[in-house]
């Protein structure tokens, strides 16, 4: 994988596609792994212990992503401790709450947009200096099929806020290309995990499941098996992609 004593971070890990990346990234050689997490402590250990199984240091960093000051508690932290990243996967994000039109606040409006969007810019602005001065990098955007298709009902800025991920990933991508920095994006389907648990029932799932062409819902670890392979010299001519993983349910 190419990966030997690399320093990854992964956004958003304490459970779902985020600790399912981290603990892979870990075990595909990366020598220190730091996982940012909000609420749920307990997962966030849960994979470090498996990083540390993996044979990689792992630290991992509370942080508050619907505002920033989280996003800034997160970067001084890193910078305290005199971390840099080669590794970069912006996967922290959340619908928060389903809302129509006449319902969603001005508050839950940008803490959606700075968990989902805001936070994916000014923590990539932070850490690719020093990717451009070691001469390379690896950044990987989570965005959504929301983002393509306007997302299920309640959603709407939710999914506003992964489209507006896809077009960062694609500018991004063509500004750090010459300096050996490779910017790329997946963009997750239905995935069975802790998201749809909150977010949708088991009806709306049974749905998506028949319109499917696979035949079932996705999983985490597929998920974060295209981002390793973002990260895998395979795929060093890829830049600026967002990749489809959705089982055939939706197909540009």
């Amino acid at each position: 994988m190419n990966l030997q004593g690399k320093t990854a971070l992964v956004t958003g890990a304490s459970r779902g596609i985020g600790a399912a990346t981290a603990i892979k990234l870990a075990q595909a050689g990366c020598a220190n792994v730091i996982i940012q997490y909000n609420s749920y402590a307990e997962g966030a250990e849960q994979v470090l212990k498996e990083i540390a199984k993996a044979g990689a240091t792992g630290s991992a960093i509370q942080a508050d992503f619907t505002t920033m000051e989280g996003v800034r508690t997160m970067l001084k932290t890193l910078d305290g401790a005199g971390l840099t990243v080669d590794v970069l996967i912006n996967n922290a994000g959340s619908l928060l709450k389903r809302a129509k039109l006449a319902e969603l606040t001005e508050a839950t409006y940008d803490a959606v947009m700075t968990l989902n969007t805001k936070s994916v810019w000014f923590v990539t602005q932070a850490l690719a200096p020093a990717m451009i001065a070691r001469g390379g990098g690896i950044i990987v955007n989570l965005s959504s099929i929301a983002g393509r298709n306007g997302g299920g009902p309640g959603a709407t800025v939710y999914a506003a806020a992964k489209a507006a991920v896809t077009a960062m990933t694609k500018g991004l991508a063509k500004e750090l290309a010459p300096h050996g920095i490779r910017v790329n994006a997946i963009s997750p389907g239905t995935v069975d995990n802790y998201f749809h648990e909150v977010f949708s029932t088991r009806e709306i799932l049974d749905g998506v499941v028949k319109m499917t062409p696979a035949g079932r819902l996705g999983t985490n670890e597929e998920m974060a098996d295209l981002i390793l392979f973002l990260c895998s010299p395979q795929a060093d001519y890829i830049h600026g992609q967002t990749i489809e993983i959705n089982g055939g349910f939706f197909a540009p």
